[in-house]
């Protein structure tokens, strides 16, 4: 019964900002690194940013000093504060739960995404 829930994607003009949240259940939410993904169309599904239970981040080059990933363990909720957008930034965000151990990865699962949209 695990669900991972977004929501928060929209239309923006260039420049503009955006918050993009996932809500879990059905997993220990704490123990987990949250990531989030973003697919545009016709292209692949690329890793935007993760944030572990130890709280350390990551980001892609391409969203760096721009985005921003935090967490709520309490609310079991992921946010991705994204800034400056810019129009390749339109893609379908997808918030990803992942049960980390050293490199291992031994669960995951998946959001249905939100859009996002960057347009003038």
């Amino acid at each position: 019964q695990v669900q991972l829930v977004e929501s928060g994607g929209g239309l923006v003009q260039p420049g503009g900002s955006l918050r993009v949240s996932c809500a879990a259940s059905g997993i220990i939410f704490r123990l987990y690194t949250m990531g989030w993904y973003r697919q545009a169309p016709g292209k692949q599904r690329e890793l935007v940013a993760t944030i572990t239970s130890g709280g350390s981040t990551n980001y892609a080059d391409s969203v760096k000093g721009r985005f921003t990933i935090s967490r709520d363990n309490a609310k079991t909720t992921v946010y991705l504060e994204m800034n400056s957008l810019k129009p390749e930034d339109t893609a379908v965000y997808y918030c990803n739960a992942d049960f980390v151990r050293g490199s291992m990865s031994l669960y995951d699962y998946w959001g249905q995404g939100t859009q996002v949209t960057v347009s003038s």
